[in-house]
């Protein structure tokens, strides 16, 4: 992965479609400013926002400003991306009106010529995932897809990448028919988070955990991605995507595929993004009559979190009184090859549960013999390493130690390592990370086809279930760790960290 900073172009053109939308003012703008404020844009940076609001690029440049302050994004009056030097530019229309890229590719060029002509231009697509094949071929008819010699022409997609394997096939083609792979960034931002990247760092930079990370040593590996949240607003969203399209297709087989892949020859963008592929055409497929002991789905009901009532998601907005979507989904998945043959993956995912949180446990065998006379054990459980992703970056290790005294008696004490705790330097957040790897042309943090395709017809199979309702649907009360059902998946309890 490339160093931030010296290798940002010059100058360039940021285009982000929806640039009125919820994404672009809760993400995108505060990420930028950060950039601006830590030195990471390119010295003469416009950034261009279409949406279908009539809007003057002053009042555009005041959107964007708002945005920032309602982020804690700027600590003083006025915009920081101006400050910067930063300039802002707005066209109006809809992107299923050719006259739209018409005025966008005239506006592009007078931004070029007042920073001389350099032609470099970033397009976000932060639009409904049903307009990304409209603007890319929009963009290509135009000519703005082309790449004249010593520039970029780069193109940033939002998940979801299709719906199924034949909706993202279809979206591949789409992009394809103008932008070639290179240019294309489809954004995880899970990926971007420091302890994601940091499971690179912690396996293949240390002598002591890269021996222990295989069959031999691990018995069991659990992910849990949970959110307390409910569906919120995106109840609409929900009934057609549920958490097996919303979390597990993308960010829980993203955080899967680091823990498990083979050492990549170097950290170059191909060469880490080979492994994940290798490591998720490697698990075994989901044969439709193992299913239903496989996998466990739920949706929520009514119930308490954080001393709060809150609803059913039956009861939530824009929901049908009578929905089948899950809002929670565990399964197992076995990986044929030489490192993790015998060693299952236990992934689990959910709205409203006990907390929000995601993390990544590695569960060790047991010691093969305990030498220790009966008494002497208080509670030796196996020892655990847990990545911990959000929402406290870090890492513990769970070992047995002696309890201070005249008696010899040992118990599991933790060893922690917090992000925050240790590093004075702030870590930047996800989006800025993905803003600056895209104006970098790095992509190793971004999704490529072969990686959504892989990754698509591994749920395809749970998709056809779901639908032919071959899976039971359970309810789990709010504010718990989801149905019951998902402890006899493991034979035994999930991990959780202990107070």
């Amino acid at each position: 992965m490339n160093e931030p900073g010296e290798h940002v172009a010059l100058a360039a053109s940021l285009v982000v479609f929806g640039g009125t939308g919820d994404l672009a003012h809760r993400k995108i703008y505060p990420a930028l400013a950060s950039l601006a404020r830590r030195g990471h844009l390119p010295s003469r940076l416009t950034v261009v926002g279409t949406a279908r609001a009539h809007l003057s690029s002053e009042e555009f440049a005041e959107q964007v400003r708002a945005a920032i302050e309602k982020a804690g994004g700027t600590p003083a009056p006025g915009n920081p991306l101006e400050q910067r030097g930063v300039r802002f530019r707005f066209v109006s229309g809809s992107v299923d009106d050719p006259t739209t890229f018409a005025r966008l590719r005239d506006v592009l060029e007078e931004a070029d010529a007042e920073h001389g002509r350099v032609g470099n231009a970033l397009y976000y697509l932060a639009t409904v995932p049903g307009a990304f094949g409209t603007i890319a071929n929009g963009l290509g008819e135009v000519g703005l897809a082309e790449e004249p010699p010593g520039t970029f022409r780069r193109c940033i997609v939002e998940k979801p990448f299709g719906r199924d394997v034949a909706s993202a096939q279809e979206l591949d083609e789409e992009l394809h028919r103008h932008f070639h792979e290179h240019q294309i960034f489809r954004i995880d931002h899970y990926l971007a988070k420091e302890t994601v990247q940091n499971i690179l760092a912690l396996r293949f930079a240390n002598t002591i955990f890269e021996p222990l990370w295989n069959r031999r040593y691990v018995d069991r590996v659990e992910i849990t991605v949970a959110e307390e949240l409910g569906v919120e607003h995106r109840g609409a969203f929900y009934e057609q995507a549920g958490v097996l399209r919303d979390i597990v297709q993308n960010h829980v087989l993203q955080v899967f595929a680091l823990t498990a892949m083979e050492p990549p020859a170097s950290f170059a963008a191909n060469a880490v993004r080979d492994e994940k592929v290798k490591l998720l055409r490697s698990v075994r497929p989901l044969e439709p009559q193992e299913i239903p002991a496989r996998v466990v789905r739920g949706q929520y009901g009514a119930g308490t979190v954080d001393g709060v009532e809150v609803r059913a998601y039956r009861d939530e907005p824009d929901v049908s009184p009578e929905s089948t979507v899950e809002t929670y989904l565990a399964l197992r998945l076995d990986v044929d090859n030489w490192r993790w043959a015998g060693v299952p993956f236990y992934v689990r995912a959910g709205k409203r549960l006990q907390q929000r949180t995601t993390r990544v446990a590695l569960r060790y065998k047991q010691v093969p013999f305990l030498p220790l006379p009966a008494g002497a054990v208080d509670s030796v459980e196996p020892n655990t390493m847990c990545l911990h992703i959000q929402p406290d970056e870090g890492i513990s290790l769970s070992f047995a130690a002696k309890v201070p005294g005249q008696t010899f008696r040992v118990r599991t004490v933790p060893l922690d390592f917090s992000y925050r705790e240790t590093f004075a330097e702030e870590a930047p957040e996800a989006y800025e990370r993905v803003l600056l790897d895209a104006f970098l042309g790095d992509a190793t943090l971004f999704i490529r086809a072969d990686e959504v395709d892989t990754a698509w017809r591994l749920v395809q199979p749970l998709i056809d279930a779901f639908e032919r309702d071959a899976v039971p649907l359970a309810t789990y009360e709010a504010g718990s760790w989801g149905p019951h059902e998902a402890e006899a998946l493991l034979a035994g309890r999930w991990w959780e960290e202990k107070g």
